[in-house]
């Protein structure tokens, strides 16, 4: 049974953004091991505290994950 654990900056992330990805990351592991997996596929998002997520060694914020994805959907 796959079990997917995903670890996001909390606060970046909606309920239905989280919602989206749950569902999307499991129709990707189903194209691969088979859609009789699918009752049996977990995906569990997990919200790390702000600052409490460490990127080439300072604490990585919400406001700084959201300023990057401001600048990714900018493009």
């Amino acid at each position: 049974m796959p079990l997917i654990q995903i670890k996001v900056v909390a606060g970046v992330l909606n309920e239905g953004e989280k919602s989206e990805m749950i569902g999307k990351v499991t129709e990707a592991v189903l194209s691969v091991y088979g859609e009789n997996l699918r009752p049996h596929t977990w995906v569990m998002i997990e919200d790390v505290p702000s600052g409490q997520w460490g990127l080439g060694g300072t604490g990585l914020t919400t406001a700084a994950v959201q300023e990057l994805r401001g600048a990714v959907g900018a493009r």
